[in-house]
């Protein structure tokens, strides 16, 4: 005896697709996990070398390590990233499997609702006329009987052309339910833009430890390990406090490929312990200058 696999609908299929890239995207997640962990480890490594101000040999050979780790999660990020986007597709797929699967429906709902009236007019014709001819075919003649042969018949002609339009306006209603609507999207209004910041003489610099300054009547704070526009006031200051470097330093070369080497004014917490008031700092030397000559 054969036995013959069912054939999946639409939903089915899909709802199985979605698991299968589920399962495999968990796992491609846990490998990255594992590669990020050990990329951590590599920049701290890396880190405490460029700080401690290690040889350029030790340098490099950490950079290699770390570069090594951090291509391996380039690659994992990049096939999490296309999982992703199957598992979007996916998910749009079935939702509208779904949606197309209750249209379907409730059409085949209304297609079977006029099956039905078509199913019973003949019957309800048949009845009507049965009661005309029973006043037509009798011998005798009563005004009475003839008025109420002539009320079935107009009723009869009058429910089967109904039975005619609304069964004709089921099927059109379920061939728009089956197709469904679509729906567009209104644009979003544009944001205005915002007026450009009052320009300031700036050096681009690499800082080492989390600064603060003021200008314009604000404060700025950066965190560590940022390329940062420094007023050009500030940048003498913060050289001979080790705050800062050039970007050419080669400790900063590897603080940049460890923390990277994008523009960044990260909101620190005026309570940072590590946090350095260059007004503050030059401030003090202003005073100890002045001390110093009198």
């Amino acid at each position: 005896m054969a036995f013959f696999k069912r054939e999946l609908g639409p939903v089915e299929r899909f709802e199985g697709a979605l698991r299968d890239r589920q399962a495999a995207r968990q796992k491609l997640a846990d490998r990255l996990g594992i590669a990020e962990a050990e990329l951590a480890e590599r920049r701290a490594a890396a880190e405490r070398l460029a700080v401690a101000g290690a040889a350029n040999a030790k340098l490099d050979r950490a950079e290699a390590n770390m570069r090594a780790v951090e291509e391996r999660a380039k690659i994992l990020r990049a096939e999490l990233a296309e999982f992703d986007e199957q598992i979007a597709s996916t998910e749009r797929a079935l939702a509208d499997a779904r949606a197309q699967r209750d249209r379907d429906a409730a059409a085949d709902a209304i297609e079977a609702m006029a099956a039905a009236i078509e199913q019973a007019a003949p019957g309800f014709g048949a009845g009507a006329a049965a009661l005309v001819e029973a006043v037509t075919k009798s011998p005798a003649s009563m005004p009475e009987a003839t008025r109420f042969s002539a009320s079935v018949d107009a009723v009869r002609r009058e429910v089967l052309a109904a039975a005619d339009l609304i069964c004709w306006e089921l099927r059109s209603d379920a061939v728009r339910t089956r197709a469904g609507n679509v729906n567009t999207a209104l644009r979003a209004a544009p944001e205005p833009e915002q007026p450009p910041p009052p320009e300031i003489e700036r050096q681009s610099i690499y800082t080492l430890n989390p600064l603060l300054w003021r200008e314009g009547g604000e404060t700025r704070r950066v965190p560590a390990f940022v390329l940062v526009g420094l007023p050009k006031k500030l940048l003498p200051l913060a050289l001979r406090h080790q705050h800062v470097d050039f970007l050419n330093a080669r400790r900063v070369q590897t603080l940049m490929h460890v923390h990277g080497s994008g523009r960044s004014d990260g909101d620190i917490s005026p309570d940072d312990p590590h946090l350095v008031d260059l007004d503050a700092l030059a401030a003090a030397e202003t005073e100890t200058a002045q001390v110093d000559v009198a």
